[in-house]
């Protein structure tokens, strides 16, 4: 396992997760190497929508994504915005997760998305999901989290509450049918 990549992947919290930041949750590891991982917690929004958050940072919002809603993405800097979107555009802090995925955590984001110029699916959400190295192999072997390939389309075209089972159905697997109890063959 020390050879592990998840970069791209989706992390499913199992039904024992001890961490109420992670019960419940999707995570998409948007970067995974041997100094450790950063990920965003993809189905659970906040109480705050686009609207309000744009108005909190000096930004106009197209009428069109007023209804949109922020999300938590996780327990670290959870005062700053973190943006999924489908490329091609880049920013000036942009990590390009593959062909259908990037990672953007500057201003010019939104920026561009107030101006009807940004990119054409995104998902905004407060504060990402990090471990540092090593920490999230172990999770892994201690059962806390099941992993799958991502499928951009669970995280910019379902709804939030879809996430998971959409995941889950990646997988194979019947999350109800998940017990907390781990096991080893």
């Amino acid at each position: 396992m020390d050879t592990i990549n998840l970069t791209h992947h989706f992390l499913i919290a199992m039904p024992g997760m001890a961490d109420p930041n992670f019960n419940g949750t999707l995570t998409y590891i948007c970067d995974h190497s041997e100094q450790g991982a950063l990920g965003v917690v993809v189905n659970r929004p906040i109480e705050l929508d686009l609207s309000t958050l744009f108005e909190q940072i000096g930004l106009s919002l197209p009428q069109r994504l007023h209804g949109n809603t922020v999300y938590f993405g996780g327990p670290v800097q959870t005062e700053r915005g973190f943006v999924l979107h489908t490329p091609p555009l880049t920013f000036s802090s942009t990590l390009t997760v593959n062909d259908a995925v990037s990672l953007t955590s500057s201003k010019d984001v939104l920026e561009a998305v107030s101006q009807d110029a940004g990119p054409e699916k995104f998902m905004v959400s407060l504060g990402y999901a990090g471990w540092s190295a090593g920490q999230l192999e172990d999770e892994i072997k201690q059962n806390a989290w099941l992993s799958v390939a991502a499928d951009p389309q669970v995280i910019f075209d379902l709804a939030p509450e879809a996430r998971l089972p959409a995941a889950m159905r990646i997988l194979g697997i019947d999350f109800a049918r998940l017990s907390e109890e781990a096991g080893h063959a």
